[in-house]
């Protein structure tokens, strides 16, 4: 399924998408697609079960902040960001 369909689909059925995919970040900032939250993983070269970690963290200190937002979990930081849009 293309990425614009994947994100238009989590969107209509309100969950956040969590992805590894870059791409996700044109549809959102340039785009402008509509979505209900957007966590992109940063993680290359870490063990499935660090990464699995990272997520359960973030999503136990910051549930509250994801809604509408694009959140890209790194190694050593967590970036949460609401594009202009998402105001609207």
């Amino acid at each position: 399924m293309p990425d614009d369909q994947v994100l238009a689909k989590a969107d209509t059925a309100g969950f956040l998408l969590l992805t590894a995919d870059k791409d996700f970040g044109e549809l959102v900032y340039r785009r402008q697609m509509a979505h209900c939250g957007v966590v992109l993983l940063r993680q290359a070269g870490l063990s499935i079960d660090v990464r699995a970690d990272a997520v359960l963290a973030v999503l136990a200190s910051h549930a509250a902040e994801l809604a509408d937002t694009f959140t890209v979990i790194a190694p050593e930081s967590v970036r949460i960001r609401r594009p202009p849009h998402a105001d609207a």
